[in-house]
C-alpha cells in the first residue's frame, strides 16, 4: 500500500468515525466502542507502524522548530503526523460525547464541540471544557438559596 493509499485510508476511517460519534445519541454503547476506542486504537496502530518503518531515518526532530520543519518536509512524516491528528482529535471527539452523556449535556450543545474539535483540534476541545464550565456554574447558581 503506497503513501497516498494509506491516506485516504486513515481519513476514510477516522471520517466513518465521526459520523458515528454524531449519530452517538442513538446507539451510545456502539458510538463509544466503536468511535471512542476502537477506530482510535486503529489508527494508533497505524500511526505506530508508520514511525517504526519511518522516523529512523528521517531528517529532523524535535530539538528546535527549525528540527520539526525539517523532519515534516518529507511525505512519510507527514503522513505520520497527520495519522497523529486523526487519532487524537477523534478520541478527543469520543471523550467529549460521553463526559456530555454522563454529565447530561444535551447532544445539541456538543455537536458544535465536536465540529472544532473535528476541524480544529484544540479549538473544539476549549469550547468542550468552556461549556461543561458553564454549565457546572449555572447548576450552582441555580443550587444556592
Amino acid at each position: 500500500m503506497n503513501l497516498d493509499q494509506i491516506f485516504q485510508l486513515a481519513n476514510a476511517t477516522a471520517l466513518a468515525g465521526w459520523l458515528v460519534l454524531l449519530a452517538s445519541p442513538l446507539a451510545p454503547v456502539w458510538s463509544d466502542r466503536i468511535a471512542g476506542y476502537a477506530i482510535p486504537l486503529v489508527l494508533a496502530l497505524a500511526y505506530t507502524a508508520l514511525v517504526a518503518v519511518h522516523f529512523g531515518g528521517a531528517d529532523g526532530g524535535f530539538g528546535s522548530l527549525d528540527d520539526v520543519a525539517t523532519l515534516f518536509t518529507q511525505r512519510e512524516t507527514v503522513l505520520v503526523g497527520w495519522i497523529h491528528f486523526l487519532a487524537f482529535d477523534l478520541f478527543v471527539g469520543g471523550w467529549e460525547v460521553r463526559t456530555a452523556r454522563a454529565e447530561r449535556i444535551p447532544f445539541l450543545l456538543v455537536v458544535p464541540c465536536l465540529v472544532f474539535t473535528f476541524l480544529l483540534g484544540p479549538v473544539g476541545l476549549l469550547l468542550f471544557i468552556a461549556l461543561r464550565a458553564a454549565r457546572r456554574a449555572r447548576a450552582s447558581r441555580s443550587a444556592t438559596p
